[in-house]
């Protein structure tokens, strides 16, 4: 009788796929971009891209949040919903969401090692999907895991830019272009039009445009005459300037559910069968179900008790931010809630392409002291001592702690003398290192 092989162990699969290129990891101004490789993968993977639907999100920030908003709404509509979205927090299969949850260790493994053996074969024949790197095999096999699913729509949210990114093969009915800021500038482009340029390349004939950005901004204009010349709607949202992100993110899924509904789609079974989708999806149950580690993420941290005291709790916020105007956003919104009434201990990891300078000046406006750390390979981050000194210039007391481990240790310390709140930021890297620090220590 034969015998049925085990797939390997996704520990196994992955030290194999961390052979690759994996750019998220490596300073990136020698970055190759092009889909070639993964058009190569795709066909011999059986193009497993063109068995679901999707919309396609792409942006400076706000793609993860838009995209499990609209991923939860539509389950809730009774479809049969993943999506797609990097980096990860804890754990790879973060990237990799099936009905509402991290795909299973086995079903990743057995996509993952389908995916590298394809890319093996593209190497013995020369063929382009030699040239592969580690998000386009984490790509390709998120695919082929969406249509081993039997999926009906997949929200795919880019890597980075748009028109070169791995993603862009698939074909979004929707495209999303949440905001446009600088960054990745050695990459997309040095000014906002440009970036926007690169961005919008995930626009294609047939699909609709959805956006925050009006047509007065230059970045803006650059996407309306890109629809324009492919044809295709642009909707944009409509909000009071003080929003909060959450209310931001929320207008502009609604936005595209609401566009979903007037094009035919409707729940799927249950008391409102029949109905057109739209922005109604998204009550309060669906948005907590949609919320993000490391996004605006709200804990708590426990310090050890002293003698002859009880232990006391920390307030902490995690979030990814590494742009000016989205860490001014951040604090905005946090500095509205009185539970965060205390002195600010921030702290922070930066990549090297990021604009250090125009990060701290708006730190300065916030916080009362920040803890500088590092959370990445040589040469991919800011050294710790250098955005330190960096910051004492500017009139922000700081430290370098490289260690970020002891960064979290010392923050905490800091901000319990004061009965302050310590914030998490720069890099979801960083708060990948800290978080499970915290929920363990929480």
């Amino acid at each position: 009788m034969p015998t049925i092989s085990q797939p390997r162990s996704l520990s196994d699969v992955l030290s194999r796929l961390d052979l690759l290129t994996n750019w998220e990891r490596k300073p990136r101004g020698e970055m190759r971009v092009g889909l070639d490789p993964m058009l190569d993968l795709m066909q011999r993977l059986g193009n497993p891209h063109r068995s679901f639907r999707a919309i396609h999100v792409g942006g400076t920030k706000g793609k993860g949040s838009v995209s499990a908003l609209i991923e939860a709404a539509l389950l809730h509509a009774g479809w049969k919903v993943g999506r797609y979205g990097s980096p990860h927090v804890d754990r790879v299969n973060e990237r990799i969401s099936v009905l509402g949850q991290a795909i299973e260790d086995e079903a990743l493994s057995r996509a993952l090692e389908r995916t590298l053996d394809s890319y093996e074969t593209a190497k013995r024949e020369a063929t382009a999907g030699e040239d592969a790197t580690w998000f386009d095999v984490i790509t390709a096999a998120a695919f082929l895991a969406f249509r081993d699913a039997g999926l009906d729509w997949v929200v795919v949210e880019v890597g980075l830019g748009g028109r070169l990114d791995s993603t862009n093969i698939v074909f979004g009915e929707v495209a999303i272009v949440t905001n446009i800021e600088l960054e990745h500038t050695e990459i997309l482009g040095s000014t906002r039009e440009a970036i926007a340029g690169e961005k919008v390349g995930i626009l294609k004939p047939g699909a609709a445009l959805a956006t925050t950005l009006p047509v007065s901004d230059p970045a803006g204009q650059v996407l309306q005459q890109r629809a324009d010349e492919l044809g295709c709607p642009v909707l944009r949202t409509d909000f009071h300037d003080d929003a909060t992100i959450a209310g931001k993110n929320a207008a502009l899924a609604g936005l595209v559910l609401d566009y979903l509904g007037q094009h035919g789609e409707r729940v799927r079974g249950g008391a409102q069968a029949d109905v057109p989708v739209g922005a109604w999806l998204l009550d309060q149950a669906v948005k907590d179900s949609a919320h993000l580690p490391g996004r605006m993420e709200r804990l708590s941290f426990e310090l050890p008790a002293a003698r002859n005291t009880a232990p006391q709790r920390v307030p902490i916020v995690m979030d990814g931010a590494h742009v000016p105007f989205n860490i001014e956003a951040v604090l905005r919104d946090i500095s509205r809630d009185s539970e965060f009434a205390g002195e600010c201990i921030a702290i922070v990891a930066l990549a090297a392409d990021k604009d250090a300078n125009k990060f701290l000046t708006v730190l300065s406006r916030y916080v009362a002291h920040v803890l500088f750390t590092e959370a990445g390979g040589s040469g991919r981050f800011h050294p710790a001592d250098e955005l330190a000194a960096l910051a004492r210039s500017i009139g922000v007391a700081s430290e370098a702690e490289p260690d970020a481990r002891e960064a979290l240790d010392r923050a905490a310390a800091m901000a319990a003398q004061n009965n302050g709140w310590v914030l998490v930021t720069g890099s979801l890297y960083l708060v990948g290192l800290l978080r499970s620090a915290v929920v363990e220590g929480g």
